[in-house]
Protein backbone atom coordinates (compact mmCIF):
# COMPACT_ATOMS: atom_id res chain seq x y z
CA UNK A 1 0.00 0.00 0.00
CA UNK A 2 1.46 3.52 -0.77
CA UNK A 3 2.01 5.84 1.93
CA UNK A 4 0.97 9.55 0.64
CA UNK A 5 1.79 13.12 2.48
CA UNK A 6 0.34 16.01 3.18
CA UNK A 7 0.44 19.13 0.65
CA UNK A 8 0.52 22.47 0.68
CA UNK A 9 -3.40 23.94 -0.01
CA UNK A 10 -1.40 25.72 -2.83
CA UNK A 11 -1.22 22.62 -4.90
CA UNK A 12 -4.57 23.11 -5.67
CA UNK A 13 -3.10 26.08 -8.06
CA UNK A 14 -1.18 23.71 -10.02
CA UNK A 15 -3.75 23.13 -12.54
CA UNK A 16 -4.74 25.77 -15.25
CA UNK A 17 -8.45 26.38 -15.34
CA UNK A 18 -10.15 25.38 -18.38
CA UNK A 19 -11.72 27.39 -21.27
CA UNK A 20 -14.61 28.54 -18.90
CA UNK A 21 -16.65 30.21 -21.98
CA UNK A 22 -16.09 26.75 -23.65
CA UNK A 23 -17.16 24.63 -20.90
CA UNK A 24 -20.11 26.38 -19.93
CA UNK A 25 -21.72 26.13 -23.65
CA UNK A 26 -20.70 22.48 -23.58
CA UNK A 27 -22.14 21.57 -20.09
CA UNK A 28 -25.57 23.77 -21.14
CA UNK A 29 -25.94 21.64 -24.12
CA UNK A 30 -24.97 18.56 -23.17
CA UNK A 31 -27.37 19.08 -20.57
CA UNK A 32 -30.32 19.37 -22.44
CA UNK A 33 -29.71 16.10 -24.21
CA UNK A 34 -30.19 14.46 -20.46
CA UNK A 35 -33.82 13.46 -19.66
CA UNK A 36 -33.39 11.20 -16.89
CA UNK A 37 -34.59 11.49 -13.62
CA UNK A 38 -31.39 11.93 -10.71
CA UNK A 39 -32.79 9.40 -7.80
CA UNK A 40 -30.05 10.37 -4.95
CA UNK A 41 -30.29 7.98 -2.04
CA UNK A 42 -28.73 9.86 0.71
CA UNK A 43 -27.08 8.15 3.88
CA UNK A 44 -27.45 10.98 5.88
CA UNK A 45 -29.87 14.39 5.62
CA UNK A 46 -26.72 16.46 4.98
CA UNK A 47 -26.24 15.28 0.88
CA UNK A 48 -28.25 18.13 0.03
CA UNK A 49 -25.24 20.54 1.03
CA UNK A 50 -25.48 21.70 -2.75
CA UNK A 51 -28.55 22.10 -3.81
CA UNK A 52 -32.34 24.17 -2.86
CA UNK A 53 -35.93 23.81 -4.26
CA UNK A 54 -35.29 19.93 -4.49
CA UNK A 55 -37.75 17.68 -2.36
CA UNK A 56 -36.41 15.00 0.28
CA UNK A 57 -38.67 12.47 1.47
CA UNK A 58 -38.08 10.42 4.67
CA UNK A 59 -39.26 6.81 3.06
CA UNK A 60 -39.01 5.17 0.15
CA UNK A 61 -42.60 3.41 -0.31
CA UNK A 62 -43.77 2.86 -3.49
CA UNK A 63 -46.09 6.20 -3.52
CA UNK A 64 -43.14 8.16 -2.72
CA UNK A 65 -41.38 7.19 -5.48
CA UNK A 66 -44.31 7.63 -7.94
CA UNK A 67 -44.45 11.17 -6.16
CA UNK A 68 -40.98 11.76 -7.20
CA UNK A 69 -41.61 10.57 -10.66
CA UNK A 70 -44.24 12.29 -11.02
CA UNK A 71 -42.88 16.03 -9.75
CA UNK A 72 -41.92 18.70 -11.51
CA UNK A 73 -37.75 18.77 -10.56
CA UNK A 74 -35.68 16.71 -12.42
CA UNK A 75 -34.12 15.01 -8.83
CA UNK A 76 -35.17 13.97 -5.76
CA UNK A 77 -33.80 12.94 -2.69
CA UNK A 78 -34.24 9.91 -0.55
CA UNK A 79 -32.97 9.65 2.83
CA UNK A 80 -32.43 6.56 4.17
CA UNK A 81 -30.25 7.51 7.07
CA UNK A 82 -28.28 4.24 6.71
CA UNK A 83 -25.35 5.03 8.39
CA UNK A 84 -27.02 4.57 11.72
CA UNK A 85 -27.97 0.71 10.20
CA UNK A 86 -26.10 -2.23 10.19
CA UNK A 87 -25.36 -4.29 7.66
CA UNK A 88 -27.85 -6.26 7.15
CA UNK A 89 -30.78 -3.64 7.53
CA UNK A 90 -28.70 -1.37 5.16
CA UNK A 91 -29.02 -3.96 2.29
CA UNK A 92 -32.53 -4.93 2.91
CA UNK A 93 -33.41 -1.15 2.62
CA UNK A 94 -31.63 -1.04 -0.40
CA UNK A 95 -33.47 -4.18 -2.04
CA UNK A 96 -36.63 -2.61 -1.38
CA UNK A 97 -35.63 0.90 -2.92
CA UNK A 98 -34.02 -0.91 -5.86
CA UNK A 99 -37.18 -3.00 -6.60
CA UNK A 100 -40.13 0.11 -5.93
CA UNK A 101 -38.18 2.51 -8.22
CA UNK A 102 -37.68 -0.38 -11.14
CA UNK A 103 -41.71 -1.26 -11.06
CA UNK A 104 -42.53 2.75 -10.91
CA UNK A 105 -39.95 3.61 -13.49
CA UNK A 106 -41.70 1.04 -15.41
CA UNK A 107 -45.33 2.17 -14.83
CA UNK A 108 -44.46 5.66 -15.86
CA UNK A 109 -42.19 5.09 -18.61
CA UNK A 110 -39.15 7.27 -17.10
CA UNK A 111 -35.97 6.46 -17.14
CA UNK A 112 -33.48 6.89 -13.97
CA UNK A 113 -29.75 7.46 -13.08
CA UNK A 114 -29.32 6.38 -8.97
CA UNK A 115 -26.54 8.42 -6.96
CA UNK A 116 -25.88 6.79 -4.12
CA UNK A 117 -24.96 9.72 -2.10
CA UNK A 118 -22.00 9.33 1.15
CA UNK A 119 -19.67 11.09 3.42
CA UNK A 120 -17.17 12.73 1.76
CA UNK A 121 -14.21 11.47 3.96
CA UNK A 122 -15.63 8.21 2.68
CA UNK A 123 -17.48 6.93 5.33
CA UNK A 124 -20.33 4.30 4.99
CA UNK A 125 -21.20 0.96 3.51
CA UNK A 126 -19.62 0.68 0.83
CA UNK A 127 -19.59 -1.08 -1.52
CA UNK A 128 -22.75 -3.19 -0.12
CA UNK A 129 -25.26 -0.20 -0.80
CA UNK A 130 -23.93 -0.10 -4.29
CA UNK A 131 -23.91 -3.51 -4.85
CA UNK A 132 -27.39 -4.59 -3.93
CA UNK A 133 -28.46 -1.50 -5.98
CA UNK A 134 -27.19 -3.14 -9.04
CA UNK A 135 -27.88 -6.40 -8.45
CA UNK A 136 -31.57 -5.94 -8.14
CA UNK A 137 -31.99 -3.52 -10.73
CA UNK A 138 -29.99 -5.65 -13.19
CA UNK A 139 -32.82 -8.30 -12.27
CA UNK A 140 -35.65 -6.33 -11.95
CA UNK A 141 -35.07 -4.23 -15.53
CA UNK A 142 -32.14 -6.70 -17.64
CA UNK A 143 -29.94 -3.73 -18.39
CA UNK A 144 -26.21 -4.64 -17.43
CA UNK A 145 -24.23 -1.32 -15.80
CA UNK A 146 -21.03 -1.23 -17.02
CA UNK A 147 -19.19 0.50 -14.68
CA UNK A 148 -19.39 2.48 -10.86
CA UNK A 149 -17.94 6.20 -10.79
CA UNK A 150 -16.71 7.00 -7.36
CA UNK A 151 -16.74 11.04 -7.06
CA UNK A 152 -16.32 12.45 -3.39
CA UNK A 153 -15.33 15.68 -3.83
CA UNK A 154 -16.52 18.17 -1.99
CA UNK A 155 -15.30 21.69 -2.68
CA UNK A 156 -17.42 23.11 0.11
CA UNK A 157 -16.18 20.80 2.75
CA UNK A 158 -12.46 20.97 1.65
CA UNK A 159 -12.41 17.49 -0.11
CA UNK A 160 -10.14 17.11 -2.69
CA UNK A 161 -9.14 14.13 -5.06
CA UNK A 162 -5.78 15.04 -6.79
CA UNK A 163 -4.03 12.09 -8.64
CA UNK A 164 -6.01 9.32 -7.48
CA UNK A 165 -5.61 10.50 -3.66
CA UNK A 166 -8.25 11.88 -1.57
CA UNK A 167 -7.79 14.60 0.55
CA UNK A 168 -9.17 16.71 3.19
CA UNK A 169 -8.17 20.05 3.76
CA UNK A 170 -7.33 20.78 7.53
CA UNK A 171 -6.27 24.78 7.58
CA UNK A 172 -3.13 25.31 5.28
CA UNK A 173 -2.58 21.55 4.12
CA UNK A 174 -4.28 18.87 2.37
CA UNK A 175 -4.40 15.56 4.56
CA UNK A 176 -4.40 12.58 2.80
CA UNK A 177 -7.83 10.88 3.94
CA UNK A 178 -6.92 7.76 5.48
CA UNK A 179 -4.41 9.70 7.92
CA UNK A 180 -7.32 11.65 9.11
CA UNK A 181 -9.89 11.52 12.56
CA UNK A 182 -12.41 10.09 9.53
CA UNK A 183 -10.43 6.96 9.02
CA UNK A 184 -10.44 5.82 12.79
CA UNK A 185 -14.10 5.57 12.33
CA UNK A 186 -14.89 3.09 14.89
CA UNK A 187 -17.69 1.75 12.56
CA UNK A 188 -16.56 2.50 9.08
CA UNK A 189 -12.90 3.54 9.43
CA UNK A 190 -10.25 2.61 6.57
CA UNK A 191 -6.33 3.04 5.88
CA UNK A 192 -6.21 3.77 2.27
CA UNK A 193 -5.89 7.59 0.82
CA UNK A 194 -5.63 6.38 -2.57
CA UNK A 195 -9.10 5.57 -4.33
CA UNK A 196 -8.07 2.41 -6.04
CA UNK A 197 -6.28 1.07 -3.01
CA UNK A 198 -8.96 2.23 -0.94
CA UNK A 199 -11.62 0.37 -3.34
CA UNK A 200 -9.49 -3.14 -3.06
CA UNK A 201 -9.73 -2.20 1.04
CA UNK A 202 -13.20 -2.01 0.85
CA UNK A 203 -14.40 -4.67 -1.25
CA UNK A 204 -11.71 -6.95 0.01
CA UNK A 205 -9.40 -7.28 -2.85
CA UNK A 206 -12.42 -8.28 -5.74
CA UNK A 207 -11.83 -4.67 -7.11
CA UNK A 208 -8.49 -4.28 -8.11
CA UNK A 209 -6.46 -1.06 -7.96
CA UNK A 210 -4.67 -1.95 -11.19
CA UNK A 211 -8.17 -2.20 -12.99
CA UNK A 212 -9.88 0.89 -11.85
CA UNK A 213 -10.35 3.48 -14.55
CA UNK A 214 -8.81 7.22 -13.60
CA UNK A 215 -10.26 9.76 -15.01
CA UNK A 216 -7.28 12.81 -14.48
CA UNK A 217 -7.39 16.32 -13.90
CA UNK A 218 -5.33 17.18 -16.59
CA UNK A 219 -7.79 15.44 -19.08
CA UNK A 220 -10.77 17.48 -17.24
CA UNK A 221 -8.88 20.87 -17.66
CA UNK A 222 -8.23 20.01 -21.08
CA UNK A 223 -11.68 19.42 -21.95
CA UNK A 224 -10.34 16.06 -23.36
CA UNK A 225 -14.37 14.91 -23.33
CA UNK A 226 -13.30 12.23 -26.38
CA UNK A 227 -10.61 10.68 -24.21
CA UNK A 228 -12.94 10.52 -21.34
CA UNK A 229 -15.95 9.54 -23.46
CA UNK A 230 -13.70 6.30 -24.32
CA UNK A 231 -12.75 5.25 -21.01
CA UNK A 232 -16.28 5.72 -20.08
CA UNK A 233 -16.99 3.35 -22.91
CA UNK A 234 -14.48 0.53 -21.98
CA UNK A 235 -15.59 0.06 -18.94
CA UNK A 236 -17.52 -3.36 -18.28
CA UNK A 237 -18.08 -5.74 -15.49
CA UNK A 238 -19.10 -3.02 -12.82
CA UNK A 239 -15.52 -2.05 -13.40
CA UNK A 240 -14.23 1.32 -11.15
CA UNK A 241 -14.51 4.65 -12.49
CA UNK A 242 -12.28 7.11 -10.20
CA UNK A 243 -13.02 10.83 -10.89
CA UNK A 244 -10.57 13.10 -9.91
CA UNK A 245 -11.86 16.32 -8.93
CA UNK A 246 -10.73 19.56 -6.80
CA UNK A 247 -12.94 22.36 -8.63
CA UNK A 248 -16.85 22.41 -10.03
CA UNK A 249 -15.81 22.74 -13.25
CA UNK A 250 -14.03 19.02 -13.33
CA UNK A 251 -17.39 17.46 -12.33
CA UNK A 252 -18.80 20.03 -15.24
CA UNK A 253 -16.35 18.43 -17.60
CA UNK A 254 -17.13 14.87 -16.54
CA UNK A 255 -20.04 15.50 -16.85
CA UNK A 256 -19.95 16.23 -20.54
CA UNK A 257 -18.27 12.66 -21.35
CA UNK A 258 -20.27 11.10 -18.61
CA UNK A 259 -23.60 12.37 -20.88
CA UNK A 260 -22.23 11.01 -23.97
CA UNK A 261 -21.61 7.54 -22.67
CA UNK A 262 -25.21 7.32 -21.83
CA UNK A 263 -26.45 8.46 -24.65
CA UNK A 264 -24.47 5.84 -26.59
CA UNK A 265 -26.26 2.95 -24.23
CA UNK A 266 -24.00 2.75 -21.31
CA UNK A 267 -25.35 2.43 -17.79
CA UNK A 268 -23.31 3.59 -14.58
CA UNK A 269 -23.99 4.11 -10.79
CA UNK A 270 -22.59 6.84 -8.73
CA UNK A 271 -21.36 6.84 -5.55
CA UNK A 272 -20.59 10.28 -4.93
CA UNK A 273 -20.37 13.59 -2.09
CA UNK A 274 -22.46 16.17 -2.61
CA UNK A 275 -21.05 17.76 -5.95
CA UNK A 276 -22.80 15.20 -8.61
CA UNK A 277 -26.01 15.82 -7.76
CA UNK A 278 -25.48 19.53 -7.88
CA UNK A 279 -23.76 19.40 -11.07
CA UNK A 280 -25.59 16.46 -12.99
CA UNK A 281 -28.81 17.90 -12.19
CA UNK A 282 -28.03 21.12 -13.28
CA UNK A 283 -28.67 23.29 -10.28
CA UNK A 284 -27.47 26.48 -10.22
CA UNK A 285 -25.61 28.68 -7.17
CA UNK A 286 -28.00 30.55 -4.97
CA UNK A 287 -27.35 33.11 -2.53
CA UNK A 288 -26.81 31.72 1.30
CA UNK A 289 -29.72 32.04 3.23
CA UNK A 290 -30.25 35.06 5.95
CA UNK A 291 -32.00 35.25 9.31
CA UNK A 292 -35.02 37.01 7.44
CA UNK A 293 -36.08 33.29 6.23
CA UNK A 294 -34.42 30.80 8.72
CA UNK A 295 -36.28 32.57 11.86
CA UNK A 296 -39.74 30.67 12.60
CA UNK A 297 -42.70 32.73 13.87
CA UNK A 298 -42.32 31.84 17.13
CA UNK A 299 -43.45 34.68 19.16
CA UNK A 300 -40.07 34.93 20.42
CA UNK A 301 -39.81 31.50 21.95
CA UNK A 302 -36.04 30.61 21.70
CA UNK A 303 -33.96 28.10 19.47
CA UNK A 304 -32.62 24.56 20.64
CA UNK A 305 -29.39 23.33 19.15
CA UNK A 306 -29.00 19.55 19.32
CA UNK A 307 -25.22 18.64 19.24
CA UNK A 308 -24.57 14.61 18.59
CA UNK A 309 -21.42 14.58 16.69
CA UNK A 310 -18.12 13.23 18.69
CA UNK A 311 -15.76 14.31 15.65
CA UNK A 312 -12.71 17.00 16.85
CA UNK A 313 -14.26 19.23 14.21
CA UNK A 314 -17.28 19.61 16.30
CA UNK A 315 -16.18 19.52 19.78
CA UNK A 316 -14.10 22.59 18.91
CA UNK A 317 -17.32 24.48 17.71
CA UNK A 318 -19.26 23.91 20.82
CA UNK A 319 -16.34 25.24 22.60
CA UNK A 320 -15.92 28.31 20.75
CA UNK A 321 -20.13 28.52 20.72
CA UNK A 322 -19.23 28.09 24.61
CA UNK A 323 -16.86 31.31 24.57
CA UNK A 324 -19.11 33.19 22.66
CA UNK A 325 -20.97 35.12 25.05
CA UNK A 326 -24.32 34.49 23.39
CA UNK A 327 -27.33 34.06 25.30
CA UNK A 328 -27.24 29.85 25.32
CA UNK A 329 -27.81 27.81 28.25
CA UNK A 330 -25.40 24.97 27.76
CA UNK A 331 -27.05 21.31 28.80
CA UNK A 332 -25.16 18.22 28.38
CA UNK A 333 -26.78 15.10 27.76
CA UNK A 334 -25.13 11.78 29.57
CA UNK A 335 -23.67 9.27 26.53
CA UNK A 336 -22.49 7.33 29.88
CA UNK A 337 -26.74 6.84 30.17
CA UNK A 338 -26.59 4.43 27.16
CA UNK A 339 -24.60 1.84 28.95
CA UNK A 340 -27.58 1.63 31.82
CA UNK A 341 -30.86 -0.29 31.11
CA UNK A 342 -33.35 3.04 30.56
CA UNK A 343 -30.71 5.31 30.70
CA UNK A 344 -31.19 7.57 27.53
CA UNK A 345 -34.89 7.63 28.70
CA UNK A 346 -34.74 8.93 31.94
CA UNK A 347 -31.78 11.64 31.07
CA UNK A 348 -33.80 12.66 27.78
CA UNK A 349 -36.95 13.68 29.94
CA UNK A 350 -34.34 15.38 32.50
CA UNK A 351 -33.08 17.49 29.82
CA UNK A 352 -36.24 17.97 28.42
CA UNK A 353 -37.62 19.24 31.78
CA UNK A 354 -34.84 21.84 31.63
CA UNK A 355 -34.76 22.64 28.31
CA UNK A 356 -38.53 23.66 28.01
CA UNK A 357 -39.36 26.56 30.15
CA UNK A 358 -36.22 27.93 29.08
CA UNK A 359 -37.13 28.07 25.34
CA UNK A 360 -40.54 29.21 26.43
CA UNK A 361 -38.96 32.23 28.18
CA UNK A 362 -36.92 32.92 24.80
CA UNK A 363 -34.00 31.43 25.89
CA UNK A 364 -31.58 29.32 23.39
CA UNK A 365 -30.66 25.97 24.81
CA UNK A 366 -28.13 23.63 23.26
CA UNK A 367 -27.84 20.18 24.03
CA UNK A 368 -24.86 18.20 23.77
CA UNK A 369 -23.97 14.59 24.13
CA UNK A 370 -20.65 14.62 26.70
CA UNK A 371 -17.49 14.83 24.48
CA UNK A 372 -15.27 11.62 25.73
CA UNK A 373 -16.07 8.46 23.68
CA UNK A 374 -17.76 5.72 25.36
CA UNK A 375 -15.76 2.71 26.29
CA UNK A 376 -17.89 -0.12 25.87
CA UNK A 377 -15.81 -2.96 26.17
CA UNK A 378 -17.09 -3.79 23.06
CA UNK A 379 -15.26 -3.42 19.90
CA UNK A 380 -18.22 -5.13 17.66
CA UNK A 381 -19.16 -2.44 15.37
CA UNK A 382 -22.79 -3.32 15.53
CA UNK A 383 -23.14 -3.06 18.91
CA UNK A 384 -20.60 0.43 19.09
CA UNK A 385 -23.17 1.83 16.46
CA UNK A 386 -26.68 0.49 18.08
CA UNK A 387 -25.20 2.64 20.96
CA UNK A 388 -25.05 5.60 19.58
CA UNK A 389 -27.84 4.86 17.48
CA UNK A 390 -29.85 4.68 21.24
CA UNK A 391 -28.51 8.29 22.24
CA UNK A 392 -29.48 9.91 18.94
CA UNK A 393 -33.01 8.51 19.41
CA UNK A 394 -32.62 9.92 22.80
CA UNK A 395 -31.70 13.36 21.32
CA UNK A 396 -34.42 13.32 18.54
CA UNK A 397 -36.74 12.71 21.04
CA UNK A 398 -36.25 16.08 23.23
CA UNK A 399 -37.72 17.68 20.05
CA UNK A 400 -40.09 15.66 19.16
CA UNK A 401 -41.56 15.79 22.78
CA UNK A 402 -41.25 19.70 22.70
CA UNK A 403 -44.87 21.65 23.72
CA UNK A 404 -43.40 24.62 23.04
CA UNK A 405 -42.52 25.88 19.43
CA UNK A 406 -39.01 26.63 19.06
CA UNK A 407 -37.77 30.14 17.80
CA UNK A 408 -34.93 27.13 15.30
CA UNK A 409 -33.61 24.24 15.24
CA UNK A 410 -29.88 23.27 14.36
CA UNK A 411 -28.78 19.60 14.32
CA UNK A 412 -25.16 18.85 14.28
CA UNK A 413 -24.10 15.45 12.84
CA UNK A 414 -25.19 13.10 9.84
CA UNK A 415 -27.42 10.72 12.27
CA UNK A 416 -28.45 12.99 14.85
CA UNK A 417 -29.84 15.68 12.10
CA UNK A 418 -31.33 12.31 10.10
CA UNK A 419 -33.29 11.49 13.79
CA UNK A 420 -34.12 14.46 14.51
CA UNK A 421 -35.27 15.15 11.42
CA UNK A 422 -37.27 12.12 10.82
CA UNK A 423 -38.00 10.56 14.33
CA UNK A 424 -38.04 14.14 16.34
CA UNK A 425 -39.89 16.31 13.74
CA UNK A 426 -41.32 13.65 11.44
CA UNK A 427 -41.00 14.88 8.67
CA UNK A 428 -42.36 13.13 5.58
CA UNK A 429 -41.59 15.76 2.64
CA UNK A 430 -39.10 18.55 2.96
CA UNK A 431 -38.27 21.44 0.76
CA UNK A 432 -34.18 22.14 0.76
CA UNK A 433 -34.41 25.90 0.94
CA UNK A 434 -30.68 25.88 0.41
CA UNK A 435 -27.30 26.70 2.44
CA UNK A 436 -26.66 29.11 5.56
CA UNK A 437 -22.89 28.65 5.52
CA UNK A 438 -20.92 26.63 2.24
CA UNK A 439 -21.98 23.07 3.10
CA UNK A 440 -24.54 23.46 5.48
CA UNK A 441 -28.07 23.11 4.53
CA UNK A 442 -31.66 23.67 5.93
CA UNK A 443 -35.23 22.12 4.90
CA UNK A 444 -38.30 23.30 5.33
CA UNK A 445 -40.41 21.00 7.04
CA UNK A 446 -43.93 19.45 5.33
CA UNK A 447 -47.01 20.41 6.65
CA UNK A 448 -47.55 16.87 8.28
CA UNK A 449 -44.47 17.39 9.96
CA UNK A 450 -44.19 18.23 14.27
CA UNK A 451 -43.37 22.11 13.46
CA UNK A 452 -45.04 22.20 10.16
CA UNK A 453 -42.82 24.96 7.82
CA UNK A 454 -39.82 25.24 10.13
CA UNK A 455 -36.70 25.79 8.75
CA UNK A 456 -34.01 22.80 10.01
CA UNK A 457 -30.54 23.84 10.21
CA UNK A 458 -28.67 20.27 9.39
CA UNK A 459 -25.12 20.60 10.19
CA UNK A 460 -22.61 18.35 9.21
CA UNK A 461 -20.32 17.09 11.89
CA UNK A 462 -17.33 17.52 9.46
CA UNK A 463 -18.02 20.79 7.56
CA UNK A 464 -17.71 24.26 9.06
CA UNK A 465 -14.21 25.93 11.15
CA UNK A 466 -14.11 26.28 14.10
CA UNK A 467 -16.10 29.82 14.78
CA UNK A 468 -18.63 28.43 12.24
CA UNK A 469 -21.53 27.18 14.46
CA UNK A 470 -21.09 30.29 16.62
CA UNK A 471 -21.75 31.95 13.49
CA UNK A 472 -24.76 30.41 12.79
CA UNK A 473 -26.34 30.84 16.20
CA UNK A 474 -25.25 34.77 16.40
CA UNK A 475 -27.38 35.51 13.30
CA UNK A 476 -30.74 33.54 14.32
CA UNK A 477 -30.52 35.07 17.76
CA UNK A 478 -29.59 38.35 16.88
Amino acid sequence: MSRETALPVDVLKRYPLPDEERLERDYAETLGRFSSRIIVMDDDPTGVQTVHDIPVYTDWSRETFAEGFAGESAMFFILTNSRSMGREETEKVHREMAERIADVSAECGRDYTLISRSDSTMRGHYPAETEILRRVTEEKTGIRFDGEILCPFFREGGRYTIDNVHYVREGDCLVPAGQTEFARDRTFGYSSSHLGEWVEEKSDGRYRKEDCIYISLEDLRALNYEKITGQLLGAEGFRKIIVNSTEYCDVKAFTVAYINAVNRGRHFIFRSAAAVPKVLGGIKDAPLLGRDRLRSSDGGNGGIIIVGSHVNKTTRQLEALKRSGLPVTFLEFSAESALRPGGPEAEKKRVLQEAEPLIRSGRTVAVYTSRKLLQTGDQDRERLLAVSVGISDALAGIVGELTVRPGFIIAKGGITSSDVGTKGLRVHRATVMGQIKPGIPVWLTGEESRFPHMPYVIFPGNVGDEQTLKEIVAELIA
